[in-house]
């Protein structure tokens, strides 16, 4: 066995054996208030709608879930974390297929309803339950 691969294997043990941490979910919260704010500066900033800042928003959304592929489920918190996932893609969905083309198209009561309405509720949803799920 190479030296190379006797320092990596014991590493991939290390990776996969380790259990869930609180850190994980504060790191989710955050990127998830990342990618807030980057859809918020579009909402604010007319002249920040272009192409650099759509990458940005959804770039910022595709950190979260792949976030998402590499958490571990906490013990006892099935439901939770079932629910939290369940929530960001309900949320995504949303964002891509709703407010951006309506933040695009300039469509300021409806991107003003959504973002208000259904996107809040599920953000502050996100927030309780990563809460829940750091301790």
């Amino acid at each position: 066995m190479s030296i190379a691969l006797r320092l990596l294997v014991p590493a991939l043990v290390l990776v996969t054996a380790t259990p869930v941490s609180a850190g994980d979910f504060t790191i989710l919260r955050q990127e998830i208030v990342a990618a807030r704010q980057a859809l918020v500066t579009m909402v604010l900033y007319r002249d920040k709608r272009g192409p650099e800042q759509q990458k940005l928003v959804k770039d910022t959304a595709d950190m979260v879930s792949a976030s998402f592929a590499k958490l571990k489920v906490p013990n006892g918190k099935a439901a939770e974390f079932k629910e939290l996932k369940g929530t960001w893609e309900a949320f995504k969905q949303t964002r891509e297929k709703e407010l951006v083309p309506a933040i695009l198209a300039n469509e300021k009561e409806k991107y003003e309803r959504i973002g208000a309405g259904i996107q809040k509720v599920r953000l502050d949803r996100m927030y309780a339950l990563i809460d829940l799920l750091e301790k």
